[in-house]
């Protein structure tokens, strides 16, 4: 019952008290969702009312479905942009075959994503940087901005098939700069600005459009050629399934991937965002299959693609809401706003629409973040760049792929970065903590290296491992035994295994040994698995430092300790005494050797 009908638990703790606060954060929501929605909609190159149904549909199952109790999902702009991206090139915008393809698109980044989360990969979202959602956001905002801004510039013409950074101008009218659009633009950017920051709960998109639209009014700016929204007929969303071939299905696939990805990665770091703010725990595949559940159920109902809106989530949260019936209660709401307001969008001036797109646009780039990156880290520099350049001038489908690529890639080598450090008791501290020899300049044993892996001891480790062995064969040539301690978090695989025995059967040719502290259980298990304790022997394969120091000093040559000035163990002044009865070597002959 869990697994189908997981919104049992949060319904159980329903009451008065939930219900009005998730009532209350629900209606501020719908106000905020419906300019948004229709905004979203002409940056997706789809009729105004497509973004409506994705706004009341996909937050409803989201909400049934998913793990967090504050996250929204619906339209948003980096989806509507890449959908707009995915399909332009081959549908004319706003036509049946580019609706119809939408909702296809829809129902494969559904599957895409159900799938994922069936599969329980929701994991791998935590090997993609941020990065690349910063540099995605912040192109995509780009190539937004320059088209809206392309609505109020005197006599720009857009050429789709020549100009990449004008691909989204055939969503907006393009209107002859004259006074009155500029003034309708900057009544609703000015308004905007102003009441979020001084009245930062009110719908300041739906104030600001309404403003807009009252001036326009005022100066019968459609007599002097502004264009506005065409007006919508109000109905409840449509039940319709997909209909697509083999070939669009081909052709579609991975773009719809791409968009996949895309919103999850969104959905997935805005739960996170808010759950270290409400201190809910997420279940990050459960999130995936909530938001593929919302996506599959939407393309039958009319809806385009969506994800987690950071807006919508944050405002939730901010407004009070208790459980996800704050994102249903939204949904609902919505539908009643739509039935009154829909008579009056036609009333709704482009130019008014196209500056609150832009504001929303700047607002998507995280320049803070970025600075912060730009600043302290170049690998995340340059996939953050890669990321921005490639969303600018190649396909966004790429871009997005590119971003990811390279996150792994430098992830993947951080992996391979490991290090072996050589540590010593420290004889300055009374409890002879170990210490790192070499920064600390401390005396070592002469026969024997204590060391520590820092790091995974998988097979992509193997060439950087090996190379630090040698250089340690070299250096110290008379250290023939090795204690090498494994941290809990380190696993293994077979080939880490194989390297390990091999590194024993080096130590063991020239005179020496190697030898494993590994306390924590998986470890030890792993050892018995891949024999390595086997191989090694099992007196060489210790659970803590206090056993393996006298452990490895019994295997000292004791002539090389009676002449060893260095006695860096507590064990060492215990093995000189007989050493001279069992030789007739002078002791200083014995160092000199040593």
């Amino acid at each position: 019952m869990k697994s189908l009908f997981p919104f049992l638990d949060w319904m159980r703790l329903v009451d008065k008290r939930t219900l009005q606060a998730d009532t209350f954060a629900g209606f501020t929501n719908a106000a905020v969702v419906l300019p948004q929605a229709i905004a979203f909609a002409a940056i997706a190159g789809l009729p105004p009312e497509y973004g409506l149904y994705s706004a009341v549909v996909i937050p409803i199952v989201a909400a049934l479905y998913g793990s967090s109790w504050h996250q929204i999902s619906g339209p948003s702009t980096a989806i509507s942009l890449v959908v707009f991206a995915t399909l332009s090139p081959v549908y004319q915008p706003g036509s049946a075959e580019f609706i119809a393809a939408a909702m296809t698109v829809s129902l494969l980044v559904g599957a895409f994503q159900f799938l994922l989360g069936i599969a329980r990969l929701g994991q791998l979202m935590n090997f993609v940087s941020p990065s690349v959602m910063m540099g995605f956001t912040a192109g995509a905002a780009v190539l937004i901005g320059q088209s809206q801004i392309a609505t109020i510039m005197e006599g720009l013409t857009t050429n789709l098939e020549h100009d990449r950074l004008s691909n989204l101008d055939s969503l907006v009218f393009i209107a002859k700069a004259n006074y009155s659009l500029i003034l309708v633009v900057l009544v609703t950017l000015v308004s905007s600005i102003l009441l979020r920051r001084l009245l930062p709960k009110w719908p300041s998109h739906l104030i600001a459009l309404i403003l807009g639209g009252a001036v326009a009014y005022l100066m019968h700016a459609r007599a002097h050629g502004v264009e506005f929204v065409e007006p919508i007929t109000f109905h409840l969303p449509p039940f319709r399934i997909p209909e697509f071939s083999a070939e669009e299905l081909r052709s579609l696939a991975p773009g719809s991937f791409a968009i996949a990805l895309i919103g999850l990665l969104q959905t997935v770091s805005i739960s996170r965002a808010i759950a270290g703010r409400s201190r809910q725990h997420i279940d990050t595949n459960r999130e995936i299959i909530g938001q593929g559940l919302s996506n599959l159920v939407g393309s039958l109902f009319s809806s385009y693609a969506g994800s987690g809106s950071l807006t919508r989530s944050g405002l939730n949260y901010d407004c009070g809401a208790r459980t996800p019936l704050s994102a249903i209660l939204s949904s609902l709401f919505l539908l009643g706003m739509i039935a009154f307001i829909a008579p009056l969008v036609h009333y709704l001036p482009i130019p008014a629409m196209s500056g609150l797109i832009i504001l929303i646009a700047w607002r998507l780039v995280e320049f803070e973040k970025i600075s912060h990156v730009l600043r302290t880290s170049p690998p995340e520099s340059m996939v953050l760049v890669c990321t921005f350049l490639a969303v600018l001038f190649l396909e966004m489908e790429f871009a997005i792929f590119l971003g990811v690529i390279l996150s792994l890639c430098f992830f993947l080598r951080r992996t391979m970065q490991t290090d072996v450090p050589l540590w010593v008791p420290n004889p300055k501290n009374p409890h002879r903590s170990f210490a790192n020899a070499e920064r600390a300049k401390l005396p070592e044993c002469p026969q024997a290296i204590f060391s520590r892996l820092q790091g995974p001891l998988y097979f992509g480790a193997l060439e950087g491992l090996q190379r630090q062995f040698r250089r340690l064969e070299q250096t110290r040539p008379h250290q023939t035994h090795m204690v090498m301690g494994i941290d809990g978090n380190i696993g293994m695989d077979l080939s880490g295994a194989e390297f390990l025995i091999e590194e024993a059967k080096r130590r063991k040719a020239r005179g020496g040994g190697l030898y494993l502290i590994v306390k924590y259980p998986r470890l030890r298990q792993q050892l018995s698995t891949y024999r390595v304790a086997k191989e090694i022997g099992r007196g060489h394969v210790f659970r803590r430092k206090s056993e393996a120091i006298p452990g490895v000093v019994r295997h000292l040559d004791p002539v090389i300790c009676a002449a060893c000035r260095n006695r860096i163990f507590l064990e060492c002044p215990k093995v000189p005494a007989s050493i001279t009865q069992q030789t007739s070597q002078p002791l200083s002959e014995v160092a000199v050797s040593a």
